[in-house]
């Protein structure tokens, strides 16, 4: 019965990687409508249980906001990577380096660099740090493997939130069905 209390409110106990409140399944409508704060009123219930849907779709849509940009983010530290192993390997030759850098969305350049020890990284927020090409290179791994493993959390939260959106779903149906029974019930005598 305990458990049943806690039911309308989004439970605090089991959380995800981004603390989202688990929604717990309704097994017995009629026990749990008969609780105090809910007095049997339908309306009452099913319109806390909408906005807790609600709040289950604002946090669906962040997830995969995010999990969109960590997507994007990867590949291009694994191609700052690349270029970083390159400019290693070609560091102790006496020839320039010819290549292509993006300058912006499918605008290339072409660039000519000579053999060096250190290259800057732009770190974001108006920053660009210099760094020698062994800690840049350290970075850029130590990064990759930090978004793939935030992309993983993303991933398992998204599965979580859609679980507890589809409960919700299910337990706002389940006392709507109720309520009609029990209109029905009334008519009916």
């Amino acid at each position: 019965m305990e458990e049943e209390n806690k039911t309308l409110e989004l439970s605090k106990d089991k959380k995800t990687y981004a603390g989202i409140p688990e929604a717990v399944f309704v097994e017995d409508v009629d026990a749990f409508m008969a609780l105090p704060e809910n007095n049997g009123q339908a309306n009452k219930v099913l319109r806390k249980w909408d906005e807790n849907h609600g709040k289950y779709k604002f946090m669906e849509y962040n997830l995969a906001s995010k999990r969109r940009r960590l997507k994007s983010q990867i590949p291009e530290l694994e191609r700052a990577l690349e270029m970083i192993k390159k400019l290693q390997e070609e560091k102790n030759s006496s020839h320039n380096l010819e290549t292509q850098f993006l300058l912006s969305e499918q605008v290339f350049a072409k660039a000519i660099v000579p053999p060096t020890e250190k290259v800057c990284l732009w770190l974001g927020a108006n920053v660009m740090l210099e760094y020698t090409l062994d800690d840049a290179q350290e970075l850029m791994v130590k990064n990759i493997e930090t978004a793939k493993i935030k992309l993983g959390q993303v991933e398992h939260d998204l599965d979580f939130v859609r679980d507890q959106f589809t409960t919700t779903e299910v337990n706002m149906a389940r006392i709507y069905n109720w309520d009609v029974k029990k209109r029905q019930a009334a008519k009916s005598s």
